[in-house]
């Protein structure tokens, strides 16, 4: 159990989103530097990192990224090495809690509150902050750890959060 109930879930950081990537996002190499930032932090007060992975549904027919044995489909170096005993949540969902085991992983953690960041913030992130899987915990989305196709959608993402969770900076959550 954390001191303060609280987990860091960082959602979707995957080599397909970047640079060179079948999807790269917007701002993605500064959002990892901050996602890295929050992780860091997270794990030197002692709360858990929860990485998230989307793995395309096979029987779905070949996706246009995050299929099974691809590089694309691998979370990124750097949020690997940051966090190399973290527990993985594979997804097949924009929601990282359906079909999942992330709400026994919360539980076993003892969380009271969780912190969202991650790739992208119109779809998986939101998903799963409002997630009805989620109502059960103090939810924070950390605007300035997340990313999308562009800025635009982005603030848009977080502007229609706002109402619904907690949108802060990094700074202000950990």
């Amino acid at each position: 159990m954390n001191a303060s109930h609280k987990a860091l879930i960082v959602i979707d950081l995957q080599n397909d989103y970047f640079p060179g990537g079948a999807f790269p996002l917007w701002n993605a190499d500064a959002t990892l530097g901050n996602v890295l930032g929050a992780m860091r932090t997270a794990r030197e007060v002692g709360l858990p990192v929860i990485l998230v992975q989307h793995v395309a549904d096979a029987t779905k027919g070949l996706a246009p990224f995050f299929n099974a044995g691809t590089t694309g489909v691998e979370l990124h170096q750097e949020v690997r090495a940051a966090a190399p005993d973290a527990q993985v949540v594979i997804k097949a969902n924009a929601d990282a809690f359906l079909g999942t085991g992330l709400e026994g992983i919360l539980k076993a953690c003892g969380t009271e509150e969780i912190l969202v960041c991650g790739m992208m913030t119109q779809n998986c992130v939101t998903h799963t902050a409002i997630s009805k899987a989620a109502e059960k915990y103090r939810v924070s989305v950390l605007a300035d750890c997340c990313t999308t196709v562009s800025e635009m959608i982005h603030l848009i993402a977080l502007n229609a959060l706002a109402p619904r969770v907690a949108v802060v900076a990094v700074a202000e959550a950990l």
